[in-house]
């Protein structure tokens, strides 16, 4: 038994497990005492990963049985990346495990929708990681790797606010459409891949190079070195994920994306302020918009669509009006200038104290509804109750103020021209305002001031009759 135990060790050290000369000396001074057990029931237990053998025999035999679109021949080069990311870095090939579904039916669909080979999403594992966030050293971005120029002219906005090219959709978009004009070009897809690493004009430098040959692995010799090594590092990927069982490979914590629907504000706005009207929770709001940066949607990007949780969409689209406006309204932390005086919403509330009404949370209730159903904003809900955040529970008491008194608070005033004049409060928003006057709508408003946006600040006086 000693010896075999040697000879297991011998094995251990050459697939790079060490032993150390004391803990052996260890295991063979407990295996030569006395036992209660025979050799057969004394079964070692060694914490390794198992890493299946294999032959290039058996990979080519297993890759000949594949139905790929893409035509696909093992080679010396791509056995030696199927042996890199099977072996020497099985984290690399755990990590990319651990996202693909967050990604892969996106690349299907929309692989499907450019009629192109669907093995085409392999070469995002070797762009990125498929990290939408990675940023490479010259400055290539996204799951695809677009450079900024490339990037604006598939479409795609790359400025200090928002960057396009780490949104997933729009990225593959481009990707794809990028890939199948390569295609057009050279009329190979592995040649297309390898356009798409090292830039077309290398590759028609190859081309001429090789005389005028017209396959990847014709050209390979003519090519830059790291796309001598990108299309086959596709190729073993391509092999290892659709054989991982064969080499022990077991997803342990897949994510999966968040099913969403898209809405359009039109309007500048933060992504934490439109978490706390909605009672989402900001991380998954950048999770589903990765492109939008600093949380803050700009001005020049305000008819981009917005990505909201499809289980929160129903109480988005039912209180949309009131949402959006109060999307620009100022929040509390609002600093006026010096010339206009602005009445603090904690002051506001002690002065219609008299008039509150008690409210009881029921299940489903956040706070943006209670507010819009009661014509107030979220900030006034908050101020009122010494709230610092959306969180409420069923049961709990609310006080709430009814808009009637809110108005008494906020006067109107008729001017020389015998216009009503309403000054706008700390919480206000136009909606609010229109909801406090009977059959004034936001339009309404809007009109009447000439505003162009929902956008008001506190002290602001407008016209409302």
């Amino acid at each position: 038994m000693k010896k075999t135990l040697r000879s297991l060790f011998t094995v251990f050290s050459l697939t790079g497990l060490l032993v150390l000369p004391k803990a052996f000396a260890q295991v063979e001074e407990t295996l030569e005492a006395p036992s209660l057990f025979s050799e057969e029931e004394v079964q070692p237990n060694y914490h390794y990963e198992y890493i299946p053998d294999f032959t290039y025999a058996e990979v080519e035999k297993r890759i000949q049985e594949m139905d790929t679109e893409m035509p696909f021949e093992l080679n010396d080069r791509i056995f030696s990346f199927i042996q890199y990311f099977t072996v020497r870095n099985r984290d690399y090939t755990k990590m990319v495990l651990a996202r693909k579904d967050h990604f892969f039916g996106m690349f299907d669909e929309t692989l499907r929708k450019h009629e192109m080979p669907e093995e085409i999403k392999y070469l995002s594992i070797i762009e990125s990681g498929l990290d939408p966030q990675i940023r490479s050293r010259v400055g290539a971005m996204g799951l695809w790797q677009f450079m900024p120029a490339t990037g604006r002219m598939y479409g795609m906005n790359v400025n200090p606010e928002v960057d396009d090219r780490m949104d997933p959709e729009m990225s593959t978009d481009a990707a794809a459409k990028y890939l199948k004009s390569l295609y057009r070009m050279f009329g190979d897809w592995e040649v297309a891949m390898a356009a798409y690493n090292c830039g077309p004009g290398n590759v028609r430098k190859a081309i001429r190079r090789s005389g005028g040959k017209k396959t990847f692995w014709e050209i390979y010799n003519y090519l830059p070195r790291e796309t001598r090594s990108y299309v086959p590092q596709v190729q073993a990927m391509l092999y290892i994920l659709n054989h991982l069982d064969e080499h022990n490979f077991h997803p342990e914590d897949p994510t999966y994306s968040l099913a969403y629907e898209k809405i359009r504000f039109d309007q500048a706005m933060s992504l934490d302020k439109l978490a706390e009207l909605t009672n989402l929770c900001v991380s998954d709001l950048e999770q589903l918009n990765p492109s939008v940066k600093n949380r803050r949607i700009p001005e020049a990007n305000r008819s981009m669509a917005v990505r909201i949780p499809k289980a929160k969409m129903p109480f988005v689209k039912e209180n949309l009006a009131w949402i959006s406006d109060s999307l620009g309204n100022a929040p509390l932390s609002f600093l006026a200038s010096d010339k206009v005086q602005v009445q603090p919403v904690e002051s506001l509330a002690q002065e219609i104290q008299r008039n509150g009404i008690s409210y009881r949370v029921r299940s489903g209730d956040v706070l943006g509804r209670i507010a819009g159903n009661h014509g107030v904003s979220v900030a006034q809900l908050k101020a009122w109750n010494g709230l610092s955040s959306n969180l409420i529970r069923v049961g709990q008491k609310l006080t709430i103020y009814s808009s009637n008194a809110a108005a008494s608070v906020a006067q109107v005033q008729t001017n020389s021209n015998g216009q009503k004049l309403y000054t706008v409060r700390p919480g206000d928003s136009l909606w609010i305002i229109s909801k406090r006057h009977a059959g004034l709508t936001v339009e309404q408003i809007k009109r009447l001031n000439n505003l162009n946006t929902n956008n008001i600040k506190p002290g602001q006086k407008l016209i409302i009759g």
